[in-house]
């Protein structure tokens, strides 16, 4: 049977472990504080006097003091955030063992939940514009030489736009493409400038792309008054093939990318560094 001392001691071990690098805002706090006290108020009951048992009943008759249940620290951030919730909530004796278990798992968990270290942890799939992210661990970034899309072959701008469903737009901010290449029976139009790949596709119906996303985080942007992300960091990126049985082409390490929706047409702009440049050259399409 585990006892206090030790369940203290592997209390103060997962509070000096978890790193929480700021602090979590304060909805957050609010939320932790709520349910502390709905985990808490059960459990309040007389001060000690002497060393009874903590799991014994009241004697019949024996007054119990009314004291509201006790307000749960602000959350604060830091390594130390498990230490001083367990130290409030043992101040008094007031508070039964399970209790104090029970509001610790509930802090860890929304800390977990509510910090960029937390949701390093707890993955996310976002879909936006034809491409999945996949926000957690990434793991390590993909190697050896990238593969070329299915059926990927190089053709003109006048081509490509004859050779596809949906507009192909260029930036006029890049000016006329290097390369231009078509893949997947017409599913994608890739333009090339030097350090830079455009790709263009329906991105109305199915998903084209997956990302593997770790910090830095993916941000909320815009192109003018449509909605965009902003992957700031190299991360893995897989192509996913139309339906019919082909397997997916092994991820390649992709630079930052800016993604957004143009109509029915999906657009990820990679290699440019900063959002700001990247959200200049996307209004220029046309």
């Amino acid at each position: 049977m585990t006892s206090p001392d030790d369940l203290e001691a592997r209390l103060l071990a997962l509070g000096e472990s978890i790193d929480v690098p700021s602090p979590p805002p304060d909805d957050v706090a609010r939320a932790v504080r709520a349910r502390l006290r709905s985990q808490l108020a059960p459990a309040a009951s007389a001060p000690d006097s002497g060393t009874p048992d903590p799991e014994a009943p009241a004697a019949p008759g024996s007054p119990v003091p009314e004291s509201p249940a006790p307000e749960a620290p602000a959350v604060p951030g830091g390594p130390r955030v498990l230490r001083r919730a367990w130290e409030a909530l043992r101040d008094g004796g007031r508070v039964r063992r399970r209790a104090v278990v029970a509001a610790v798992a509930i802090l860890a968990a929304l800390l977990l939940g509510a910090t960029p270290a937390g949701r390093a942890a707890v993955a996310e799939i976002l879909r936006f514009a034809g491409v999945e992210l996949r926000i957690g661990g990434p793991g390590p970034l993909p190697s050896g030489v990238p593969q070329p899309l299915p059926g990927e072959r190089r053709v003109t701008l006048e081509q490509a736009r004859e050779q596809v469903a949906f507009p192909v737009s260029v930036p006029a901010a890049l000016g006329d493409p290097a390369e231009v290449r078509v893949s997947d029976g017409g599913r994608v139009v890739s333009l090339f400038w030097p350090g830079l790949r455009l790709d263009e596709y329906d991105g109305s119906l199915h998903l084209v792309f997956r990302k593997e996303l770790g910090p830095p985080w993916p941000e909320d942007a815009g192109v003018g008054a449509v909605k965009a992300q902003w992957i700031p960091a190299h991360h893995g990126l897989t192509y996913l093939p139309r339906s019919g049985g082909r397997a997916e082409v092994r991820p390649r390490p992709a630079g930052p990318t800016l993604i957004w929706q143009r109509g029915r047409v999906g657009l990820r702009l990679e290699g440019v560094g900063e959002l700001g440049r990247a959200q200049e050259i996307a209004r220029s399409v046309r």
